[in-house]
């Protein structure tokens, strides 16, 4: 009888430091990051080319203090999230970067950020989280095969591990068929083709490069595709009430921002950047 008791006492004790032990982690999985280092284009942005354009683009207003929008962009949601301040956020994201190892037009390529990045500092800090987000550029411009652009953030990512990264979030793509300045285009369909190449060959280098890598190395993947898709399938899910056209029309800016998806004819809202910012953070708590 005593032993019966043990055993059940034993039993219950165990489950609740489990139960313990698990609402902890989620408490705290923020606690695990203590700094944002940001690789990508526009979209990502928080003024950079902005200032190296000596203030003039994107030209601000009617864009937001040199972002690629009418407010603070995705980012900037998840790092006052994660309750960081600013000088724990370290942004090299320039708008018009594509994925490439090279400086075009004064716009490094993202790998060519995530290399100077990584020549300068061998050593990373492994409680930063480190994110990815481009490859649209390269399409826009004209790139018809998704396998150089996905393999150079393949190249960027391995690069931010072997300097020591152990949190990388990485970003798919929108339908780039589908945004005001293509979706009536002659482009449309190609570019919602190569979209989706990019994104199952993205999902596929990302599950290749996890079963090579250490288990505390964390890929965070952000389903910016599937967000956009419910979007414009449901606008009224998000508040949104278009999600075709753009709010701003040769400096002309509609009256409810709030309620368009798209800010321009190729980036998002402050609205529409909340919402990914929100969902990189539930991403991040799956994760943790």
């Amino acid at each position: 009888m005593k032993k019966l008791i043990f055993l059940v006492a034993l039993t219950f004790a165990t489950l609740i430091m489990v139960v313990i032990a698990s609402h902890t982690q989620g408490l705290n999985y923020s606690n695990k990051i203590n700094e944002l280092y940001v690789f990508g284009d526009s979209l990502s942005d928080i003024g950079n080319r902005f200032k190296n354009t000596g203030r003039v683009s994107p030209p601000s207003p009617p864009y937001f203090q040199g972002r690629y929008s009418n407010g603070p962009v995705w980012v900037e949601y998840l790092s006052s999230n994660l309750g960081l301040n600013n000088k724990q956020i370290n942004n090299f994201a320039y708008g018009g970067a594509t994925t490439l190892n090279s400086t075009v037009n004064d716009i490094p390529g993202v790998l060519a950020q995530v290399y100077s990045f990584t020549k300068a500092h061998q050593k990373v800090n492994t409680n930063a989280l480190y994110i990815l987000w481009a490859g649209a550029n390269d399409y826009l411009s004209g790139v018809a095969d998704s396998t150089a652009s996905v393999s150079n953030l393949s190249n960027a990512i391995q690069s931010l591990v072997t300097a020591g990264a152990k949190n990388i979030l990485i970003a798919n793509l929108p339908d780039l068929g589908k945004l005001p300045v293509t979706r009536n285009s002659p482009y449309s369909s190609s570019l919602s083709s190569v979209t989706s190449a990019h994104n199952r060959e993205l999902a596929k280098s990302l599950n290749f490069l996890s079963q090579k890598l250490d288990n505390d190395t964390h890929f965070i993947e952000l389903d910016v595709s599937l967000l956009y898709r419910e979007a414009i399938a449901n606008p009224a899910k998000f508040g949104f009430t278009n999600v075709t056209s753009p709010c701003v029309n040769n400096f002309a800016v509609c009256d409810n921002p709030d309620e368009f998806l798209f800010w321009d004819d190729i980036h998002p809202t402050t609205v529409a950047h909340r919402i990914l910012g929100e969902a990189a953070l539930k991403e991040l708590k799956i994760a943790y």
